[in-house]
C-alpha cells in the first residue's frame, strides 16, 4: 500500500511554470508538493531557451568577428573550438540551475518528490511510493518534440532540441527538418559556427509570421550560408554510408534528395501527457493537450493545467516560457485567492531569436484598419552599428488604438517591451508618439513609426490653414 500524503496544492511538473506556482504557493503559506521525474527546470533550462540562446550568443560573436572589417578593424577569421563552445553552453545552464534546484525549493518549504506522477483517481495522484491528495492539483508537464511519421526516420539517430546541445564535436553538414522558430534559430547559429546547414520546410520559413518581415530574416539566413529548401516535402529518410539522406519532392513536384551528416528534427511540439493517466482523473483532453477554460480549469474543477500541455480553445500554439509564467500567476489567483483571473491570448508576445530578430504581439496586420511602418535604416543608432536590415509594422484601429505590432530588426525582442505594455493597457499610438526618448537609441524607431500615423493630420491642409491664419495675427 502507498503511504498517504495530504497537501493544499500539488504541482506536477518542475519546469518554469510549475516552479513558479510551487514557489508562489509555498511563500503564501500553502502546503505545497512538487512532483518532477525529469530534470528540475524543465525544457527551458536544460534543452530549450537557455542552451539555445547561449549557442546563439556564441554564434553572434563569430559573426561579429567576420564583419569587423566593415568598422575598419581587421581580425583573423574566427576559429571555432566546439569543446569550448559546448563548455560555454553547459556553464550557462549550470549557473542558472541552482535557482531551479531541489535544494532551493525545499528551502522555500516545498515537498519535492523526484518521480513521475500518475493519477489514481479524480482526487489523488501516485508518485514516489506515495498516494497524494490535494485540495488543488496543477498539471505543468510541458511539451516534447513532435516527431513526424516519415518512413525510415525512427530507425536513424536523429537529433531534436533535447539532444542537439549534447553534440560537442563539429558537424560536417546539418540537415534541419522544419523552419519554425527553433529550426530557423539553430540553422543560423550552426551556420555561423562553420557548419554547412540545409533547412527543409514543407511550407515556408517562419510560416506564422508576417511574410514581409520573414523576407528580411530569409535574406539574413542565406547571407550566413544557410541553404533554404522551402516547399520541400520529406517522403522518406535513409542511411547511405555515413550520411543521412532525406528523400522528397520540391514545391514544383520534382523528386529530390538531400544528404547530410546529421539530422535535426524541428517540426513542432506536442503536449507531454503520456504518463499521467488522465482518464482516471476525469480530465478531458485532445491531441493538442488538456482542455482548459480561460481560467485554466480542466473538466475536473479540482485540477488546473497550464503552459505547453494545455489546449486553450480559440488560440494557436502558445508554447513559450513566458506564457507558462503568465499562466502561473493566473493559476495562483484562481486556486489560492479564488479570483476569476483569465488568460488573454491577444497579448502574448513572441520572438524568433535569429539575427535580425523577429518579434510580434497582437493581431496580424491584415486585421488592422491602418498599418504604419518605419525602416531601421532610418534609425541613427542602427546606422552606427551597421545593423540596418529590418522594419517595424504597427496595425491600428481607425482611432489609433494599437491592435498589433511586428518587427524584424536588431534587438527586436527588447524593442517589443513597450508595445507589450501598450497592448495590455489598450493604448493608442499617441502615447508612443509623445514619448521623449534618448538619442540615439534603437527605441526611437517605435516613436517615429507612431508619429507617422498622425503626420497626415498634423501637417495636412487643416493644420496649414490654421497656422496661416495665426501667422496673420499681429
Amino acid at each position: 500500500m502507498s503511504e498517504s500524503l495530504s497537501c493544499d496544492i500539488c504541482v506536477i511538473g518542475g519546469g518554469s511554470g510549475g516552479l513558479s506556482v510551487a514557489a508562489g504557493a509555498a511563500r503564501l503559506g500553502a502546503r505545497t508538493v512538487l512532483i518532477e521525474g525529469g530534470r528540475m527546470g524543465g525544457d527551458c533550462l536544460n534543452v530549450g531557451c537557455v542552451p539555445s540562446k547561449s549557442l546563439i550568443a556564441a554564434a553572434q560573436v563569430a559573426a561579429t568577428a567576420r564583419r569587423a572589417a566593415a568598422f575598419g578593424i581587421d581580425l583573423m577569421p574566427p576559429r571555432v573550438d566546439w569543446q569550448r563552445v559546448h563548455g560555454h553552453v553547459r556553464a550557462v545552464i549550470d549557473t542558472i540551475a541552482p535557482h531551479d534546484s531541489v535544494e532551493r525549493f525545499e528551502g522555500l518549504g516545498v515537498r519535492v518528490i523526484r518521480d513521475w506522477a500518475q493519477f489514481a483517481s479524480p482526487e489523488t495522484v501516485l508518485a514516489g511510493g506515495l498516494r497524494i491528495g490535494a485540495k488543488r492539483f496543477v498539471i505543468a508537464t510541458g511539451s516534447v518534440p513532435a516527431i513526424p511519421a516519415i518512413p525510415g526516420l525512427s530507425t536513424l539517430p536523429f537529433l531534436t532540441n533535447e539532444t542537439v546541445f549534447d553534440i560537442a564535436e563539429p558537424m560536417a553538414h546539418l540537415l534541419v527538418l522544419g523552419a519554425g522558430a527553433i529550426g530557423a534559430e539553430l540553422a543560423q547559429a550552426y551556420a555561423r559556427l562553420g557548419v554547412a546547414v540545409t533547412v527543409l520546410e514543407q511550407d515556408r520559413l517562419l510560416p506564422r509570421e508576417d511574410p514581409a518581415l520573414v523576407e528580411i530574416v530569409r535574406r539574413a539566413l542565406v547571407s550566413d550560408g544557410v541553404t533554404l529548401r522551402e516547399g520541400f516535402r520529406a517522403g522518406a529518410v535513409m542511411r547511405r554510408g555515413n550520411d543521412i539522406v532525406v528523400k522528397g519532392a520540391e514545391a514544383s513536384g520534382q523528386a529530390a534528395e538531400v544528404a547530410g551528416s546529421h539530422l535535426l528534427v524541428a517540426t513542432g511540439r506536442r503536449a507531454n501527457l503520456e504518463r499521467l493517466d488522465l482518464a482516471k482523473a476525469q480530465i478531458a483532453h485532445t491531441a493538442r493537450g488538456i482542455t482548459v477554460d480561460a481560467r485554466l480549469r480542466t473538466s475536473n474543477r479540482r485540477i488546473f493545467a497550464m503552459g505547453d500541455c494545455v489546449d486553450l480553445p480559440g488560440t494557436g500554439p502558445l508554447a513559450f516560457t513566458h506564457v507558462a509564467g503568465e499562466h502561473a500567476g493566473i493559476v495562483i489567483r484562481n486556486a489560492l485567492f479564488r479570483l476569476p483571473a483569465r488568460v488573454d491570448p491577444k497579448i502574448v508576445p513572441r520572438v524568433t531569436f535569429t539575427d535580425p530578430e523577429l518579434a510580434a504581439i497582437g493581431l496580424p496586420m491584415e486585421a488592422a484598419a491602418t498599418v504604419v511602418e518605419e525602416a531601421f535604416a532610418a534609425n541613427d543608432r542602427a546606422q552606427t552599428g551597421r545593423a540596418t536590415a529590418g522594419r517595424i509594422r504597427i496595425g491600428t484601429a481607425r482611432n489609433g488604438r494599437i491592435l498589433g505590432v511586428a518587427m524584424a530588426g536588431p534587438q527586436a525582442g527588447e524593442l517589443l517591451a513597450p508595445w507589450c505594455l501598450a497592448l495590455r493597457g489598450g493604448m493608442k499610438l499617441a502615447a508612443m508618439a509623445r514619448l521623449l526618448l534618448p538619442y540615439p537609441t534603437l527605441g526611437e524607431i517605435s516613436k517615429r513609426a507612431a508619429g507617422r500615423f498622425y503626420a497626415p493630420r498634423v501637417f495636412g491642409p487643416a493644420s496649414r490653414r490654421l497656422v496661416g491664419a495665426l501667422l496673420r495675427l499681429p
